[in-house]
């Protein structure tokens, strides 16, 4: 984009004029923007051509004199009905775009805009910001003074329809305070829900912008001039790639950092707006009164009262010395009830509420436990108890998590976000489990080790425990809350990095787990903590193996016998060779037996966009079968005539087939960090299990596997994870030992291929 400078004209007269070289002043921050804006208006006179009755008028960030960098000109030609309009419009906006300016505009009268806007509540909105810049400042003063006034008079009839449309905006963009790559601008807390804040004061509702919301709107500003600067074009979505860099730019010690206060300032705007969404509706439905003149108030909790659609504290509560366990019993009552709590409430809350002792008393762990139980009403209550700082006084340990990234590309949210959401997830599965308190709790505290050094399972099942213990849980079932945060990952890692059908396998996990209560807690807080993490962290095949993976541990718990591995499917053990069998998510191949062919089967299904998820490979009565789970890498799948077609000249030794397959994988080769291998001895029944930890790619199990075979290595079951961009690939060797000299030739081979 160009922009603009204060290099002298052709005329010699000084003025700004587009540059296509330097852009447009740059910096960050209000002195900046104002620059920007005098750079514009400057310019914009210039090429104005001036007649009566005619004016040039500013709106969006121009208008309120926030020029981002790279932002639009949004732009109104006022006229009173002159003629020839169009053609001195077309004499404006083209110089504009021969800038490279983007450009929103429109021809307009004072009636025309005023009727536009009585349509449209964006458009009043935008008029709002109405700032002459050219020609008849008498015309803009006329549009500024009447739709102000238009829109004080119709705001409340209008604010139920900018409410609705805001909050499609936020479905399609997600909260800012607990993205990793938010919308600075459409999310939810970002810089539109100032704008309508704005408006919402503008009409006199309620003090909308106070001082925290100004600090907070100016810091947001800041934060996308610096991201402008540093991508060199308009952008609004704080990527990953750019976060250090606009950190700098800011001054922030770091992206970590940035985001935090990213988060604390989008916050303060949603509650802010929130806040004034309630103050609209109460104008607009007028107050409840008795017939007393009174306002009416119906109790719905101890010491908890609505009024006015808010929850506010009964006068008992607030004449008497306050209970410790006041400030959960409020929050649990806005959740179950889905009830705004007042702001005047918290703020007696966070001032007066006296801290609980430790342990807590019964009350307070049943008003916790209602809390995290309540389902949707969770958020919006834990968000406005965190706002005023009640958290930080039932849990010291929220201020290390809070707003807190997580940099695992599978996550939607920050630490804080997804521990709560987690919790509410695990509310669906309640009546799945004995305990579902315990449940909840575990689903709340599964992360609580994130942010310290070494592994946060292991790290957080100590500190688990002990918040376990401080609300009041007996040794017991603290230490069941300890062995759920440290053993979280347990059955999604087994069901995805190991063979099933191994004896050893399961019998391991049963071991850990111990019983039959705390498989089926571990099972719902997986599919919890997964919902909550976000639509790359499940899929139906991962919880199929995770299912399979569970019934058969709680055979073994019940039991004390290992489930026996599945008989191969009789289809492939019997008939002519070769057999191909293509289901939904698995595919079939039995062929004579033969080095390789693993190997040639990955290649295959590879060549057809098909990442294979597991691998089973056996020999039964001289015939070799190999059984894959699969799904389409680009969610196209393949033509089933051709793949089987390929598969079955494929098997039979095809070296047409097999030359397309190593030139597709010498093309595919990944890059990034170097690959890893790791070992783990006796992990299996009959095998040695070999780890590797690299980047994803396609057909890279063709390369592994190709690889493995040229060492020796006879490989009888593979497991595929893919974690984001990297993958977690676990062989099973033959052979219960492996030799120090064969496995540094196994593993030298496989790096090499990778």
């Amino acid at each position: 984009m160009t922009s603009l400078t204060t290099a002298t004209a052709p005329g010699g007269d000084g003025v700004p004029v587009v540059n296509e070289v330097t852009g447009l002043p740059g910096g960050v921050g209000a002195a900046a923007r104002a620059d920007r804006a005098d750079a514009l208006d400057a310019w914009l006179r210039r090429i104005f051509p001036a007649r009566p009755g005619v004016a040039l008028v500013a709106v969006g960030g121009l208008g309120r004199r926030q020029c981002a960098p790279y932002g639009d000109l949004d732009l109104v030609l006022l006229h009173a009905g002159v003629p020839g309009v169009d053609e001195l419009a077309a004499a404006l906006w083209y110089p504009i775009w021969d800038a490279g300016l983007r450009l929103d505009h429109s021809v307009r009268t004072v009636a025309e805009a005023l009727s536009v806007a009585q349509d449209d509540v964006k458009v009043a909105l935008g008029l709002l910001d109405a700032r002459h810049v050219a020609g008849d400042q008498a015309l803009t003063e006329q549009l500024a003074r009447t739709a102000t006034d238009h829109w004080r008079r119709t705001a409340i009839r209008q604010l139920p329809g900018l409410r609705e449309i805001t909050a499609t905006r936020w479905e399609a963009h997600g909260e800012l305070a607990f993205l990793l790559e938010g919308d600075l601008k459409e999310a939810a807390g970002g810089l539109r829900d100032v704008g309508i804040l704005r408006a919402i004061a503008t009409a006199g509702v309620t003090d909308a912008l106070r001082p925290a919301v100004h600090a907070a709107h100016r810091r947001l500003l800041d934060t996308r001039d610096a991201l402008h600067q540093q991508v060199g074009r308009r952008v609004d979505r704080l990527v990953a790639q750019e976060r250090d860099g606009v950190a700098k730019l800011l001054g922030v010690d770091g992206g970590d950092a940035l985001l935090r206060l990213i988060a604390g300032d989008a916050r303060t705007v949603r509650h802010a707006l929130d806040d004034a969404w309630r103050a609209a509706d109460r104008l607009r439905s007028g107050r409840q009164r008795a017939a007393s003149g009174r306002p009416v108030r119906r109790p719905v909790a101890r010491d908890v009262v609505e009024q006015d659609g808010e929850l506010v504290l009964a006068r008992t509560a607030i004449g008497a010395r306050p209970d410790p366990c006041l400030s959960l019993r409020v929050a649990a009552a806005a959740a179950t009830t889905r009830l705004p709590i007042a702001r005047a409430t918290c703020e007696w809350l966070a001032a007066y509420c006296p801290p609980l002792p430790a342990p807590w008393p019964p009350a307070a762990r049943a008003a916790l436990i209602t809390l995290l139980g309540a389902g949707p009403g969770l958020v919006p209550a834990w968000e406005t108890c965190d706002r005023y700082g009640l958290i930080d006084g039932w849990l010291p340990e929220w201020t290390r998590m809070r707003s807190l990234p997580q940099h695992n590309p599978v996550h939607r949210f920050t630490l804080d976000r997804h521990l709560v959401q987690t919790a509410y997830e695990a509310s669906r599965h309640a009546r799945d489990v004995e305990r579902p308190d315990l449940l909840l709790l575990g689903a709340f505290l599964h992360d609580i080790g994130k942010g310290l050094p070494g592994d946060h399972s292991t790290v957080g099942a100590p500190l688990a425990e002990a918040v376990a213990t401080r609300i009041g849980l007996p040794p017991a079932e603290a230490a069941l809350i300890g062995t759920l945060v440290r053993l979280h990952l347990l059955l999604p890692e087994v069901a995805t990095r190991r063979d099933l059908s191994d004896p050893k396998t399961i019998a391991g996990v049963a071991g850990l787990v111990g019983d039959p209560g705390t498989l089926e807690l571990l099972h719902a807080l997986v599919r919890a903590d997964a919902a909550a993490t976000g639509p790359a962290a499940w899929s139906g095949w991962k919880g199929r193996l995770i299912a399979d993976l569970v019934a058969r541990v709680r055979t073994t718990l019940d039991t004390g016998v290992v489930p026996a591995p599945p008989a191969p499917d009789p289809a492939l053990v019997a008939g002519p060779l070769p057999v191909v069998h293509l289901g939904e998510d698995r595919v079939s191949v039995a062929a004579a037996d033969r080095r390789g062919l693993l190997a040639t089967v990955a290649g295959c299904l590879a060549l057809h966009r098909l990442e294979v998820i597991s691998a089973d490979a056996a020999t039964v009565d001289g015939r070799a079968l190999v059984e894959c789970r699969v799904q389409p890498r680009y969610g196209l799948a393949p033509d089933p005539i051709a793949l089987s077609a390929d598969l079955r000249r494929a098997v039979a030794g095809d070296v047409s087939v097999t030359q397309r397959l190593r030139g597709r994988a010498l093309a595919a080769r990944s890059r990034g960090a170097a690959p890893r291998v790791v070992w783990h001895r006796e992990a299996a029944t009959d095998a040695v299990l070999l780890e590797l930890r690299a980047a994803d790619a396609a057909g890279l199990l063709y390369r592994v596997t190709c690889a493995l075979d040229e060492a020796g290595a006879q490989v009888r079951a593979a497991r595929i994870a893919t974690l984001g961009g990297d993958v977690v690939d676990t062989f099973y060797l033959v052979g219960t030992d492996l030799p120090d000299e064969r496995r540094a030739v196994v593993e030298a081979a496989l790096l090499a291929a990778v």
